[in-house]
């Protein structure tokens, strides 16, 4: 099963925008805001060397592993367009 974690700010326009997007495709996820998740919003900066939100992580719970996939914005996406077609690949 794979689970989608955005990390977001509440007064990031771009966030808001990324999340409509999300759930007009039918696509759940979990909102995290990275005041709110600081500790595991510090790992994925370090992960990313990036501090840019939107960004997100997909888990994927296989069997007995756990994989998990780090994407940020400029560095594996440019575009809110192109990170939903990201998460289509990989979670659809």
């Amino acid at each position: 099963m794979k689970h989608l974690i955005l990390f977001t700010m509440k007064s990031c326009p771009h966030c808001s925008d990324f999340k409509n997007m999300l759930t007009e495709n039918g696509i759940d996820f979990h909102d995290h805001d990275i005041d709110e998740h600081r500790e595991e919003y510090d790992m994925f900066t370090k992960l990313t060397e990036s501090e840019f939100v939107p960004a997100f992580m997909i888990i994927d719970e296989n069997n007995d592993q756990m994989n998990a996939g780090c994407f940020a914005p400029d560095r594996d996406y440019q575009s809110l367009e192109e990170a939903v077609e990201i998460i289509k690949k990989e979670i659809i």
